[in-house]
């Protein structure tokens, strides 16, 4: 008769914790996986993956000293075969790409912190990607982007479905690097796409602001001729 599993070991990072005490809490009820480390911030997380070797890392991305993008990069660039979930609060196509870009196998928010997140760290522990609902509607929203090639929409979706680079290279009969090609255009045209949003509110701001001012100088104009 063959020996049970080893249970699978959690790196938990985030800078807040009582959302750490939360996950502990959560995994410590679960018979096939148990948290091995914490860290409070991206450098602990690195020194925490080095020193523990964990299965799967649960990875915030807002921390201070260093973010949890950085550390998913230098962590990855030691231990290719890393695998991170992402577990934020920020739902954003833009975040979700970064993060997948950064080699993230998983995409959570917060609000996630029950039976998705124990279904995702085994997931991912199994080898494959698995995002949450607001993340794929995020993604899959913008599978019909006008800026996007065809191939690009292709891989867009195939994403939000919750595939890994290997596995839409081999739906796609292309290599992985290409699909890693397609990932990074996307971004750089999201990012540039959330700047000139950025740009437009904030001309939009101004303007309003210079129109309440004139308003304002007009009726203090009027009462000082009273």
């Amino acid at each position: 008769m063959s020996a049970d599993p080893s249970p699978i070991r959690i790196l938990s990072v985030d800078d807040h914790p009582v959302l750490r005490q939360g996950v502990a809490a959560l995994v410590g009820g679960q018979a096939d996986m148990n948290v091995v480390a914490e860290a409070s911030n991206g450098r602990e997380a690195i020194q925490q993956f080095r020193a523990h070797h964990p299965d799967v890392t649960l990875m915030d991305l807002q921390m201070p000293e260093m973010n949890g993008l950085d550390a998913i990069i230098a962590i990855r660039g030691e231990f290719p075969e890393a695998r991170v979930i992402v577990l934020t609060t920020y739902a954003g196509d833009v975040q979700v790409l970064r993060a997948l870009k950064a080699g993230a196998r998983g995409y959570l928010l917060k609000n996630s912190l029950h039976k998705e997140l124990l279904e995702t760290i085994r997931s991912v522990h199994a080898g494959k990607r698995a995002l949450s609902t607001e993340a794929s509607m995020q993604l899959a929203e913008h599978a019909t982007d006008d800026a996007l090639t065809p191939a690009e929409i292709r891989v867009l979706r195939l994403i939000s479905e919750g595939n890994a680079n290997k596995e839409i290279a081999a739906q796609l009969s292309v290599s992985e690097e290409t699909v890693k090609g397609q990932v990074r255009n996307i971004l750089s045209m999201r990012v540039a796409k959330a700047r000139s949003g950025f740009r437009s509110a904030a001309a939009k701001r101004r303007r309003c602001a210079r129109s309440h001012s004139r308003r304002s100088n007009r009726v203090i104009s009027n009462s000082s001729r009273l």
